[in-house]
């Protein structure tokens, strides 16, 4: 995801990191172990007078498998789950209704179960892990398409395998 949201104009930054568990500033290790309770996620800084919260959760929905819990693309637990942590009722109220508008659109045929949930303590993913797609692209790749990630996400939302990104 920090490929996805790095690449939309108005945001600053996009760090890799843990949140919505019990652990405190817990390790990679202890996060995909899955005994933490904390879902690995990416925190977005934006300039709202460049980029809306809005549009920065369409290109979240656009990206993401929303109808697989504990999971995303061959990714299994629920440190893969999919969640919107929202900071305020603004954020809340907003991420919502996106999810009530998907819910009526009917893009595909499986119920959404992405969480939104309050947002918690966000550690940072040691710094092998921040910009990662940069500095290992090769491997980067070579997961992301053996993961079935821009197959499914070509499945769900008609987009082409070579980005996942809304134009």
């Amino acid at each position: 995801m920090e490929e996805v949201f790095e690449g939309v104009e108005g945001v600053v930054s996009v760090r890799s990191g843990y949140t919505g568990g019990q652990a405190v500033n817990p390790s990679y290790e202890d996060v995909s172990a899955g005994g933490t309770g904390h879902a690995e996620a990416v925190e977005v800084v934006y300039d709202s007078t460049k980029v809306s919260y809005g549009r920065l959760l369409a290109v979240f929905w656009r990206n993401i498998d929303p109808t697989t819990s504990d999971r995303q693309f061959c990714d299994r637990g629920t440190q893969y789950r999919a969640a919107i942590f929202y900071r305020d009722a603004e954020q809340r109220r907003l991420a919502e209704a996106s999810r009530l508008a998907l819910e009526q659109s009917k893009p595909f045929q499986e119920p959404i179960v992405t969480e939104i949930v309050p947002a918690s303590a966000f550690y940072a993913a040691e710094e092998y892990h921040q910009d990662f797609f940069k500095k290992n692209p090769v491997r980067y790749k070579f997961y992301k398409y053996n993961c079935g990630r821009a197959q499914r996400l070509e499945t769900l939302w008609g987009l082409s395998p070579a980005g996942g990104r809304l134009p």
